[in-house]
């Protein structure tokens, strides 16, 4: 959608030729939804399994289903983001975000545990996607083409600020048990609305509403839905046995592409990916860098708890680091164009901290247990930020909503991987040999991370056009 955009009654019009920051609680606050979420029940895990008397296998559907509603939920998110507009799509998914802490919070069973985590990753969709329409949007009307310092905070808010999850969390079991975790989303999600209805502008009239009232592709996004479930129920237990599923996946796959090529108005137009090789590229990265990150933050959490021998809070504290790191990092260069450079230093850091990890066992000093937790703080604050002003560059400015939130369900499929991983080496527990056999798995992912920015041409052209704006 294009053109002006609508200013709520009482709040004056922005500058010009200045981004509107009036916007940037509202965006900022909804993305950090999701990967809070996300990372906040790694330390939570351990005491609802002691509260319900559940064994790992139950309480691994915790994260499993949120990263499953997640993954397909972001691209439709995003695709009825373009098509409505942010400020709807956004207020609907926050609300159903506070409506999930409410069941999580009374939840009498794991089963209702589970709802509540699907009903999460669906909601928690709005806020990233949402962001980047608002964004592409607002820098169109100011004519900024190249948001640095606005794509830098979104970056420390969805993708540094999930590091703190786990700190946060070991912080709420402290104070209020695990349902506190739950519950934290309660009260973001009642500020969430305030801001938006205050401060995100609504949609103006169009002569070409009527577009609004097309039917959605509906069968496209069942038969991408049947792909990604499919395909990521088999990634959490790869087995011969479970291979159907993966032929499942492959023939759903090729029926949504050629459902797509025919549809009159797509839910993925799947010719754009298809012509634009740098773009599933940065799909790639995404998935690549989400297996390190995502390996770090759920097994080697769980090995600290584990193997280590330390509590929650304790967890959580240790890697507060990562988070500061990470912050630091990204503030620092964000203003910085150069988005090779940034996943060449941050694959190199990422392949450093994974090297540490395989000589880590349940003997190593904290220092060393807190060094491997800065140096992996680097890349959270570089590769996230790279990726993500690489899609800005690269993906149709129509179809920023979709392109953002297919970014989102690579890098689930990065963190499936992860769990996948972790499942194989952790099989009953996570001692030092399953360490060692992960830290491997995330060695090789920032190995074809860091070749894969070293050799990429392309990454050259974004940088011409990030410093050209800058």
């Amino acid at each position: 959608m294009t053109g002006a955009v609508a200013v709520p009654a009482g709040r004056r019009r922005p500058p010009a030729d200045r981004f509107d920051r009036r916007l940037l609680p509202s965006m900022m606050l909804g993305a950090i939804l999701n990967p809070i979420n996300s990372s906040i029940i790694a330390v939570a895990l351990v005491p609802i399994a002691l509260a319900f008397g559940a064994p790992a296998a139950q309480t691994a559907w915790l994260v499993s289903a949120l990263y499953v509603a997640t993954a397909i939920g972001q691209p439709v998110v995003g695709r009825l983001v373009d098509r409505f507009g942010p400020r709807p799509v956004y207020l609907v998914g926050v609300s159903l975000t506070g409506i999930a802490g409410i069941i999580g919070m009374l939840a009498p069973a794991l089963w209702v545990l589970v709802v509540a985590r699907v009903i999460l990753g669906f909601g928690t969709c709005a806020g990233y996607p949402s962001a980047m329409s608002l964004i592409r949007r607002e820098s169109d009307r100011a004519g900024i083409a190249s948001p640095a310092g606005v794509l830098t905070v979104l970056s420390v808010s969805t993708q540094t600020v999930a590091v703190i999850g786990p700190t946060l969390g070991g912080l709420l079991i402290g104070l209020g048990g695990w349902r506190a975790t739950f519950a934290v989303n309660i009260p973001l999600s009642l500020a969430c609305l305030v801001l938006g209805a205050v401060t995100l502008p609504r949609e103006p009239r169009r002569a070409d509403a009527a577009s609004q009232r097309r039917p959605f592709d509906l069968l496209g996004i069942a038969l991408f839905t049947a792909t990604l479930v499919t395909l990521l129920f088999f990634l959490m237990a790869p087995a011969v046995s479970t291979l159907w599923l993966l032929g499942v996946a492959v023939a759903a796959a090729c029926l949504f592409a050629w459902r797509e090529l025919r549809a009159h108005e797509p839910f993925i137009d799947v010719r754009v990916f298809a012509g634009n090789v740098p773009l599933i590229v940065t799909f790639g990265r995404a998935v690549l860098a989400a297996v390190v990150s995502y390996a770090f933050l759920y097994g080697y959490t769980q090995w600290l708890e584990d193997d280590r021998g330390l509590d929650p809070t304790a967890t959580g504290l240790l890697l507060l680091p990562t988070f500061v790191v990470g912050i630091a990092v990204a503030s620092l260069t964000g203003r910085r164009a150069e988005v090779r450079a940034k996943l060449i230093v941050g694959a190199a850091a990422q392949l450093v901290a994974c090297g540490m990890l395989l000589f880590a066992t349940s003997a190593s000093p904290l220092w060393y247990l807190a060094a491997i937790g800065v140096i992996i703080g680097i890349p959270q604050g570089l590769v996230n930020l790279a990726v993500q002003n690489a899609l800005f560059h690269q993906a149709d400015p129509v179809r920023i909503g979709a392109s953002s939130g297919l970014l989102r369900t690579f890098m689930y499929l990065g963190a499936i991987l992860a769990a996948a991983a972790s499942g194989l080496f952790f099989p009953v527990r996570a001692d030092d040999a399953g360490l060692r056999g992960l830290a491997t798995v995330m060695v090789v992912a920032a190995l074809v991370l860091l070749a894969s920015a070293v050799m990429d041409r392309s990454l050259g052209r974004v940088d011409r056009l990030a410093r050209g704006a800058a």
